[in-house]
């Protein structure tokens, strides 16, 4: 695990915001894959190699163990959460959805300031996936989606968005160049349709973004056909369609009953 972590400097020569510190780059290991899901982490290594006491330590996996990025068992102690199919498809499904709604609402309100600090975002990753620096990939999209959450104008849904961001960016983070670039192609869809004011494609492009990032997760499990569809994808793990997540539930056509339609042939013959 050595070299894996911190840089240059170890950040127990700094002692100011150090239980801040400890955490954030744990963190960050763990959401840049750094560290693998199910890799245990052991608090004496860990903190032999950042340079500080077990405590801060010890702090930073009980926090990232409530934000769903650790989990901690007896037979185990603490190691880097995994997720089963299940719980990774139920956890799609939600945050298309949320997704899908908060664009909805930045394409409502349109505040040009946080659209500039969107665009900003969105042009150094732009920049990164054109000189392959993937490894600005990871955090330049949290900013993005954190950015974009900001936009919604709406602090409960963002509160929720960030927690689950936090819980599941490891599920949104491509490995692949052409999935890192395709990443940011939609993400500059999503912020033209919000700087046009058009929630109907904001929500259905935000909620397809998560979906499609959703199935490229699930099918680097399993490995399916190359030419697999979003659509395939979806119905294959049950994750519905982009346009549906973007609605939330899908609108069910009206049924009519056998009786009202056989009367409304008759008015139509007489």
């Amino acid at each position: 695990m050595a070299g894996r972590l911190g840089s240059s400097k170890r950040l127990g020569d700094d002692y100011l915001s150090l239980h801040g510190r400890v955490i954030e780059e744990l963190r960050q290991a763990i959401l840049s894959r750094r560290l693998k899901p199910g890799e245990r982490l052991v608090e004496g290594r860990l903190a032999d190699e950042l340079g500080v006491s077990r405590n801060p330590v010890r702090e930073a996996i009980r926090v990232l163990e409530s934000e769903g990025l650790v989990e901690v068992t007896a037979r185990r102690g603490a190691s880097v959460v995994t997720m089963s199919d299940e719980e990774a498809r139920e956890t799609i499904e939600v945050r298309a959805v949320l997704e899908g709604q908060n664009a909805r609402l930045a394409a409502r309100r349109r505040e040009e300031s946080i659209i500039k600090r969107i665009a900003a975002v969105l042009k150094q990753g732009n920049e990164a996936v054109a000189g392959r620096r993937y490894d600005l990939l990871s955090d330049l999209n949290q900013q993005f989606h954190h950015e974009l959450a900001e936009a919604g104008r709406n602090r409960v849904l963002a509160d929720l968005l960030k927690r689950l961001r936090e819980r599941t960016a490891m599920l949104f983070s491509p490995t692949d160049p052409v999935r890192q670039a395709r990443t940011w192609d939609e993400h500059a869809a999503i912020l033209r349709a919000i700087i046009a004011g058009d929630e109907r494609a904001a929500a259905t492009l935000a909620a397809e973004h998560v979906m499609r990032a959703g199935a490229d997760f699930l099918s680097s499990l399993h490995v399916p056909d190359e030419g697999a569809s979003l659509e395939a994808m979806s119905a294959k793990y049950g994750l519905p369609s982009g346009s549906n997540a973007a609605q939330g539930v899908a609108a069910k056509p009206a049924r009519r009953s056998p009786q009202r339609s056989a009367t409304r042939r008759k008015k139509t013959e007489s």
